[in-house]
This record gives structure tokens, sequence and C-alpha cells, in this order.
């Protein structure tokens, strides 16, 4: 186990308010058990401070100096458009816009070309591959034409920085679901030139580039982890000069990933396996690979994966889609198809609707999601996730993400406004400016600069 930052040392580590629960642990198997006993060990001596040092003014003070990053956060085109209300206004129906940014202090984002998953051939990469160009398009109006006062698109660590110091916020574009580029490697360079600078090789389902994590519900494989044509891809990563990310691949891929790429790895929004035993978490096998290669995992704020009981939560879960298909077809809707690009066609259906009746659905659908909802997470449930992977394979391979506007928030952090909240749990806990800032940024763009130079020394070996 890695010793602990030695600028905590004298922090009392064994603080009541702070003892994580202890029995929040279920396998696959719906048999329960306590935490692992390394899981328990690494939270109990996770770094404590009292609230002497989590003053209202010294928190702020600390969040107005680092640069806060989130690395997930979807969108919906319609957003981006230049008649108001757009991504630049406060939207009532997002988590993320400008607004809330500037509000809660949230200074970078990356806004995600995400594309569910469908059938492998080529009317499915086509249609992909539209959405995917829909949503470059969309996220290059705002940097560009809707606000470029307030916002800027970067494209490496300096640029961010450039941007940060002129006082707008920050965009950087992430691909989640390599699914659109085909059977086309082209794209790849494409994408990159529109400024991708991350791409999962897989989402929801297994992709022609590789297997996903879904798979370890039934355990049906496509690859057994990366294809032939997904290694070609992750060379052109490297060469390029994007990031791998391995948030939502199979662990089988993330870990030929570490054996193939040239670069460091980032998970955009994963969480701890150890602490909420869920498929898009990663384990400790895979977190001590991932320091190993010298990656990034960006702990994500997404209420299931941050706190679970899969056994209760899979229950819940049946009930409330039974409910939501009764509630669909008393209203005359079709059940939505598999990915968030058909619940985004599902609320444009419910969007058309006379005011009346969309307003009729709308809160019987709220009264189906209360009445099922599982325990929320809390933003020191959160945190918990940070303390673990700073222990075991130490701060400068912890981040932050959310999954805004794609299902992510916990109780304190819900929205861009809230993002304070975030930064007042780790000065609570005891971490310095100086860590906060690598937590918040500085590792990720660690990262974004060692894969890039890996991309030059490639670029030059060739000349």
């Amino acid at each position: 186990m890695q010793a602990p930052h030695p600028v905590r040392l004298r922090i009392a580590a064994h603080s009541p308010e702070y003892a994580p629960d202890m029995n929040r642990f279920h396998p696959l198997s719906g048999a329960t058990f306590a935490v692992p006993l390394i899981a328990a060990a690494l939270l109990a001596c996770s770094p404590k401070a009292g609230d002497d040092v989590a003053t209202d003014d010294n928190v702020q003070a600390i969040h107005d100096r680092v640069m806060t990053m989130d690395t997930h956060v979807d969108i919906n085109p319609a957003n981006f458009q230049a008649g108001e209300p757009n991504y630049a206004t406060r939207l009532p129906r997002t988590q993320v816009d400008l607004d809330k940014m500037e509000k809660g202090g949230l200074d970078a984002v990356w806004l995600v070309v995400y594309t569910g998953q469908g059938e492998l051939n080529k009317a499915g990469y086509d249609n992909a591959y539209q959405q995917a160009m829909e949503k470059f398009a969309a996220i290059h109006r705002l940097t560009d034409t809707i606000a470029p006062s307030r916002v800027g698109l970067a494209r490496t660590s300096e640029e961010a920085r450039q941007i940060y110091a002129s006082g707008r916020k920050v965009v950087f574009i992430g691909v989640e679901n390599g699914y659109p580029i085909g059977t086309d490697i082209s794209r790849v360079e494409q994408f990159y030139n529109l400024g991708a600078r991350y791409l999962s090789l897989a989402h929801n389902g297994h992709s022609q580039l590789s297997d996903s994590n879904t798979g370890e519900r039934d355990n049906v494989w496509l690859h057994n982890g990366i294809s032939p044509l997904g290694k070609q891809v992750v060379a052109e990563a490297n060469r390029l000069g994007i990031m791998l990310d391995i948030s939502h691949p199979s662990k089988q891929t993330m870990l030929q990933l570490v054996e193939l790429s040239k670069a460091p790895l980032v998970a955009s929004h994963s969480g701890v396996r150890a602490i909420c035993n869920h498929s898009r978490n990663l384990d400790d096998e895979e977190l001590q690979a991932l320091k190993k290669n010298g990656g990034v995992v960006q702990l994500v704020a997404f209420n299931s994966y941050v706190k679970c009981d899969p056994t209760a939560d899979a229950a819940r879960n049946q009930q409330r889609d039974s409910a939501m298909t009764e509630l669909r077809t008393a209203f005359g809707l079709p059940e939505p198809e598999p990915g968030r690009g058909g619940f985004a066609a599902m609320r444009a259906l419910v969007d058309s609707m006379p005011e009346d009746r969309r307003n009729d659905y709308t809160a019987q659908q709220e009264q189906i999601m209360t009445r099922f909802a599982g325990p929320r997470a809390t933003v020191s449930d959160f945190v918990d996730h940070i303390d673990y992977v700073v222990k075991l394979i130490g701060l400068e391979h912890a981040g932050i993400s959310s999954d805004f506007d794609g299902g992510g928030g916990v109780d304190g952090w819900n929205n861009a406004d809230e993002t304070i909240n975030v930064t007042r749990e780790l000065v609570k806990r005891g971490y310095s400016e100086e860590d906060i800032a690598k937590i918040w940024s500085g590792n990720l763009l660690r990262v974004l600069d060692e894969v890039q130079a890996v991309a030059a020394r490639s670029s030059n070996n060739q000349n």
C-alpha cells in the first residue's frame, strides 16, 4: 500500500463523521457481505481534517484559484442553436450550461460526442457517424458562434490554460463509443481534426472495436477484448495524440490496452469497484494496471456507481421499468430504443405533446422515478472513491467527472451550480490546494500532455 501523502501525515485519520458504510458492497451473485478488508483499510486511513480548514472563505478562495475540470458531460445538439434559449443561457432541463458553470465555478468541461450502440453493419455505422458529426458541429457552434467571448475550444493543455487565464470557460471534446468510426480508420483522424482528444472503443454493448463491460451480464463476449480493427484504432489514436478512454470497455479490453497502447490511458468517468461492485467501475487489478501505465481515473459522481447494492438495485429497476412501460402505453408512446439516443428521441416525443398532457406525463414519470429510487449517494460518498484511488495508486492518478446530463449527479453535486461542494469535501479531508489542483485538472492535463508527446515522438521518428 502506498504511504499517505506527506502533507497529510499530521491529520487525524479516524474522525467518526467520515466512517465508511461497511455494508454496502454486494457481489453480482446477490450475496451480501462487508466491503473487502483492503477497501475498508484504505478508506479508514483516508486523509481527514476538521471543519476549521473548511471555512467558506477558505474553500471559496481555493475553488477560485484552481482550474476545476469535469471530464464527462453529455449534450443535446438542440441546446446548441443560435436562437435562445441555448447552452449560453440558463437551460431549465440541463445540469450544465455556461450560466451554471459560471455560477458554480466549473471552469472546464469535456463535452461528449456520444452515440448509442447499434447493429454492426454499414447502416448502423452511417447513422452513428451522422449523429457524431451533428454533435461535433453543435460544440463548434457554441465556441465559434454562440459564445466565443465566454468559452473557448481547447485541444492541448496549453490552450486550456490560456483560455482559463482569459477568464473564459474551457471546452474539450471527447468521443464516447468508437462505433461511428465504422470500418473507416480515416475517421479517427477526422475526429481528431475536429477536436476529439479522448476516444472509447465501446459503450454499452460490444462494438466492432472491442467488447463492452456489459458482457458481464451474461458472460457473452464478441472479441475477448480488442478486435483486429480495434488494434488499428489504438495505433492511430497513439499516432495522433488521442487519449484512449477505458470507462465503458470490458476489463479484458482495458488490460489489453495497457499492453498495446504506447501512451497513458484515461478512464473518463468510472468509480471504484471495491466500494461499489458494478461492471462500470474499476477493480484493484485495473487500478494497479492504470498506475503502471501512468494513466488517470476520473472518478464519477454517478449515483449508482458511487453507492450500490446490485441485488436491490436490480429489483427496483425492474419494477421501475414495468411502471414506465405501463405509463408509456397509457400515453400511446413506444418503448425507447436501447441507449441514451433512444431516450433523447422519447423526450422529443414528450416535448411535442400538448402542454397539459405533457405536464401530466412528466408528473407521473417523476412519481415513478421517486418511488423506485434507491438510496442517494452524497458528495462524501463520492469523495470516498477519490480517497481510495489516492491511497491505492497515488494522488497523481485521480481526477473528477460527473456524467451530468447523462444520468450523473449525487446529493450535493447535482449540477454545475454545486461544484464548490466537491472542493469543500476535499478541503475537509485535508487535501492541500496543490493536491486539489491536481485532482481537479492537473492530473488529466498531465496525461493529455504525455499522450501528445508520444504522438510527437512518433511523428519525428517517421520524418
